[in-house]
């Protein structure tokens, strides 16, 4: 064989088994975006593609009634999240474990990842991102369906713009199916 050949032979084995390097290493997806931008829909078709893999949503660590931000709430939900991601991550029988919450703010990311041990995981740091007008339509979808409340609109909309300045792969997805948008995160 010629050496061009060889390099794609050996391109064609690294992209077929491009997760072989990873056995015995597990996969944290922590999945952040606006009100209604689909992280939710897209973590549940995560969790029925990936191998071995647990689903967390964050909002499910603070449900309550009457739902109240405070520091002590605040605090609470992170040692929450943090808690049971660690107890995911040690556990053996999960190689891959999803977190979708808002996120809007670098710090949120970086004090969920500071207190894990990902020392034997790899961390993908996804932004779920769409434009003004699909998110409009999706919120309002949800509202009509008793979902949601009106005043979310305004609220997610307004925090479109936070997510395009986070250290994290920027995914749109705007006109794109829960198919297409889940084999781009499968990719990464």
């Amino acid at each position: 064989m010629k050496s061009n050949e060889w390099k794609t032979v050996i391109l064609d084995l690294f992209t077929e088994n491009r997760n072989l390097w990873r056995i015995g290493m597990k996969t944290l997806y922590l999945i952040g975006g606006t009100m209604g931008v689909g992280k939710t829909t897209i973590s549940r078709q995560l969790k029925k593609d990936l191998h071995n893999s647990v689903f967390l949503d964050g909002d499910w660590c603070w449900d309550a009634d009457p739902f109240q931000v405070t520091e002590e709430t605040k605090e609470m939900v992170m040692r929450n999240i943090c808690f049971l991601l660690n107890n995911f991550l040690r556990c053996t029988a999960y190689d891959n474990i999803i977190l979708c919450w808002v996120m809007h703010e670098q710090y949120i990311i970086d004090s969920i990842i500071n207190e894990l041990d990902t020392s034997a995981c790899r961390v993908i740091k996804i932004s779920l991102m769409t434009d003004e007008t699909n998110l409009r339509n999706r919120l309002s979808s949800d509202i009509a369906c008793g979902l949601r409340t009106a005043d979310v609109i305004d609220r997610s909309v307004g925090r479109i713009r936070m997510y395009q300045v986070l250290d994290t792969v920027k995914i749109d997805t705007s006109n794109k199916t829960v198919r297409e948008i889940a084999d781009e995160i499968l990719k990464l």
